[in-house]
Parts: C-alpha cells; structure tokens; sequence
C-alpha cells in the first residue's frame, strides 16, 4: 500500500485496467486537478468478481502497462489488494481507511461504472466510507442520473463546484465531474488486438 502522510487528500481509482490506457490516464488526471489532490492511488485489482477472469490478462502485466501510461509523479501505482488478499472494493476501502488514520480519501470511478454500482457488493456501504467523485464517460453522462446509486443518494450530492473540498467531506458525498472524455475502452482494445 502507498504510504501518505496524514492531512494528505488522496484519491483511489481502482479497476482491472485491462489494458490500461490513455482515457484512464484522462479520468486519474481531471479527478487529480478537479478534486485538488496530494496523491492518486492507481490500484490494480486482481480481478472483478463481475466480470470474466478469462479475458483478464496476468496482474503483473497489468500493473507494468499501468505504470507506463500513468506518468504523473503523484499518481502511486499499487497491486495491494493481491498482497491482502482483498477481493470486494467494500473490504479494499475498509482497510485503507483503517490502515492511514488522519488522510483524507475520495474514491474514484468513472460514470459507466456507476450504472451498475448497486450490484457490487455492499455498495451502500462503500458510499458510505468515503466521498465518491463520478467522472464523465462517453454515452454515460445522462444515464448516471437514473442509476440507483443516483437515486439513492441524490441527498448526498455536492455541487460540482465543491469538488476541490469532496476529499475533505464525512460519507457520504458524492459528486459528478464533467471534462474532456476519451472514447477508448480497456474492452474495445482487447477486441482490437484479437483480430
């Protein structure tokens, strides 16, 4: 796990990256910039337990594509959640949070992802560990407003305009930051390179 140093606001944008690529890198950026961050934590998971293991290709390659698209020196490649054995992001957060008292975290994920949100595991509890900052995706701008998620916590919502402060806000809090969007997709390179 990254060290940070308490009062530290770090993000968490964790996914398969499978491959990782340049519109990952966009999304680490504007949340970066947008959320007024010290650090961002690229976390690779081992696997999604929502999507088939077959076409996932080896963590270690995964982490080594990852650290050469994300060039920025505030971005902290990790694979932690492999060492600790972590499968849910729910269990990922709880011991992050347990792990760095006094930093300041914000989860990061982009808003195809929040269109499914609600069948990850205990998601009511993820949004409820730490601020969650949904950043634009092509065809997901619109779609993120009916989501349940959405819908669930839209009392949680905080104006785009705070986002600088998100990382600093109690769970939950949640807000949707839009920005320039990559139309690259981890799926659509994989197709690409199977011929």
């Amino acid at each position: 796990m990254p060290h940070a140093e308490k009062g530290l606001a770090v993000g968490l944008f964790g996914g398969s990256f499978n491959p990782a690529h340049a519109g990952h890198a966009l999304v680490a950026e504007i949340a970066l910039r947008r959320l007024a961050l010290d650090q961002l934590w690229w976390m690779v998971t081992p696997g999604n337990p929502l999507k088939s293991a077959r076409e996932l290709a080896p963590l270690a390659e995964r982490l080594r594509l990852s650290e050469q698209i994300a060039r920025n020196p505030k971005f902290k490649v990790t694979a932690f959640e492999a060492s600790h054995y972590v499968r849910f992001t729910a269990d990922t957060l709880a011991l992050v949070k347990a792990r760095n008292p006094g930093v300041d975290f914000v989860w990061i994920m982009g808003a195809d992802s929040l269109r499914d949100f609600h069948r990850w595991q205990r998601w009511r509890q993820i949004v409820m560990t730490f601020p969650i900052a949904v950043i634009d995706r092509p065809g997901a701008t619109l779609s993120f407003l009916s989501s349940v998620v959405a819908k669930t916590f839209d009392y949680a919502r905080v104006d785009e305009g705070d986002a600088p402060r998100l990382a600093r806000m109690k769970a939950p809090a949640w807000t949707f930051i839009h920005g320039p969007r990559s139309s690259l997709s981890s799926t659509a390179i994989r197709k690409m390179a199977q011929g």
